[in-house]
């Protein structure tokens, strides 16, 4: 999933004051954007994609996370060293294991000039618990216990360690703006995924950039927000287009054109690396790319051997220096370093001959045939490293029938478990280990959600009440004492294959002065930060 705040554009935020609606104000602004924009601090961004809604809450997508850190603002964010960091709440304190009160910043202005208070806490996170796309990780929350404008208690059905987490996606809306009917007799508050509403076409955030043009799949045009709560760098203007193909961003930033490129196809590392005015930056992701290894359809992986066997046989630090040209993080476990359950004696464990050995005693010796499948253009260069596996399986008698496909056609075969091992990458929506296994190893179960993209059909039901457990305690060393505990019996247990944790990429025109500051783990720069020469 995943995730998406001048004297002529002074005008422009006078203007686009959202709510005023008038088409000829919005046409009689964007006239003033063109010849003002070349004498203000501009970033020429490009992405692979632009937001779909100007509505946060439309689709749970790191593009649309991306766009709410620009327009909206959370009650708290990850720091790069991932601390949460204050936004909208100034601090925060646990008064029991149900609830945390947030203590909020006094005149703090929405898009539209209205106040925020506590009130627009509450009914955003009442609009995040029935989001289509939101309400899953939101279905712990009660309703938010407003005590003063700006006190506010956030409360769960049972004690819940990650609310703190959780409130990194809380992007205050403004409920006034949202309030009411539109000239469709519409509630304009209405999350509505395909088709008009006003929250698709409106915004009133307390974000540093206020939207004030917005062509779908050409071009969105972000200015300052003059009435911005905080600090923030010098950006006037981000004016963000759409560029879905990978060679046109890479020559875009390289001839100029652009100041910011992201995601970098990794085939232009080097490229970018070397170029003068561009400067490439990486830095060690959490997505974990792993290979499911299914149990019911393959008699020969129920055995731990057989499974341990594979994992011994997969030599991940050779595909990160080879194929990733060390760009990226070879992986033992699921939780890299930095987050709770992260075992730092847990490594790759490379070892072909012990790989032989255990097939024999498994039975094996003379190994098996058995399919996969992986995508060719969802991850870094999956294609090639599900192709060095193959290599890598054959030394051990392992004969792997390879189909790659795009990711367009991929979901559906992973989905219906077309095959015996099956490729799938995963960052935690929590930035929590938990949510590594509730997804990927615990025992599938269709009520509860458990086990969704668990392909491998692995079930144990110590790991599941371990993470059971580890949901309800509050206390981070106990917490982390539990999640330890899964990846230790996940190792054992080689319940999949690890291999590795994906960097992250961005480029960036020279101009950027402070581009390696505002990037993190979530893949969501800071822009609002960003400092242009």
């Amino acid at each position: 999933m995943k995730r998406f705040s001048l004297v002529a554009l002074m005008l422009v935020a006078a203007l686009l004051v959202f709510g005023c609606g008038q088409d000829e104000k919005k046409e009689e602004a964007k006239k003033e954007v063109a010849p003002v924009v070349a004498a203000q601090k501009v970033l020429r961004l490009a992405m692979d994609a632009d937001p779909v809604s100007l509505d946060p809450h439309v689709q749970l997508s790191g593009g649309m996370l991306q766009y709410s850190h620009m327009v909206f603002d959370p009650l708290v964010r990850w720091t790069q060293d991932m601390q949460f960091e204050g936004r909208l709440a100034e601090k925060w304190e646990r008064t029991d294991p149900f609830t945390v009160r947030f203590y909020l910043r006094k005149g703090v202005k929405f898009h539209s000039g209205n106040d925020f208070t506590a009130k627009d806490v509450a009914w955003t996170l009442d609009r995040l618990k029935i989001s289509p796309d939101f309400k899953g990780l939101f279905e712990v929350f009660e309703p938010a216990v407003v005590v003063d404008d700006y006190t506010v208690d956030l409360k769960t059905k049972v004690a819940y360690p990650l609310l703190m987490n959780m409130a990194t996606y809380i992007f205050p809306m403004d409920s006034k703006f949202y309030a009411g009917k539109d000239a469709a007799g519409q509630d304009k508050g209405a999350i509505v995924k395909s088709g008009p509403s006003f929250a698709n076409d409106n915004e009133s955030g307390t974000g540093p950039f206020v939207v004030t043009e917005r062509e779908q799949g050409v071009r969105l045009l972000l200015t300052k927000f003059d009435g911005y709560w905080g600090p923030r760098g010098n950006l006037d203007v981000i004016d963000f287009k759409p560029i879905a193909n990978e060679a046109t961003r890479v020559s875009s930033i390289l001839s100029g054109d652009v100041d910011w490129i992201q995601p970098v196809p990794p085939q232009n590392y080097d490229g970018l690396d070397a170029a003068e005015n561009v400067n490439l930056i990486t830095l060690s992701g959490t997505r974990i790319i792993t290979l499911q290894l299914n149990q019911k359809r393959v008699p020969a992986f129920a055995d731990k051997r057989v499974r341990q066997a594979v994992v011994y046989a997969t030599n991940n630090v050779g595909i990160v220096e080879k194929i990733l040209k060390g760009r990226s993080t070879p992986a033992g476990q699921q939780s890299p370093k930095g987050y709770l359950g992260y075992v730092a004696d847990l490594t790759p464990r490379f070892d072909v001959e012990k790989a032989k050995q255990l097939m024999k005693e498994a039975g094996f010796e003379n190994g098996f045939e058995v399919t996969m499948i992986a995508p060719n253009n969802r991850y870094v260069k999956d294609e090639a490293i599900a192709q060095a596996f193959v290599s890598m399986m054959d030394k051990i008698g392992i004969k792997v029938n390879l189909k790659t496909m795009p990711k367009a056609q991929y979901w559906d075969e992973f989905d219906a478990q077309v095959a015996d091992i099956q490729m799938i990458g995963w960052h935690s929506d929590t930035e929590d280990s938990a949510n590594f296994t509730e997804y990927l190893l615990m025992c599938p179960n269709k009520e509860t959600g458990m086990g969704q993209y668990n392909s491998g059909n692995y079930c144990n039901p110590e790991v599941d009440k371990l993470i059971a457990d580890s949901n309800a305690e509050t206390d981070v060393a106990k917490r982390s004492a539990m999640l330890q505990q899964v990846e230790k019996i996940l190792y054992e247990d080689a319940a999949f294959v690890p291999l590795h944790w994906q960097d992250l990429s961005w480029a960036a025109s020279k101009h950027a002065k402070n581009a390696q500051a505002i990037v993190n783990g979530m893949d969501f720069p800071y822009f609002g930060d960003l400092v242009m020469e």
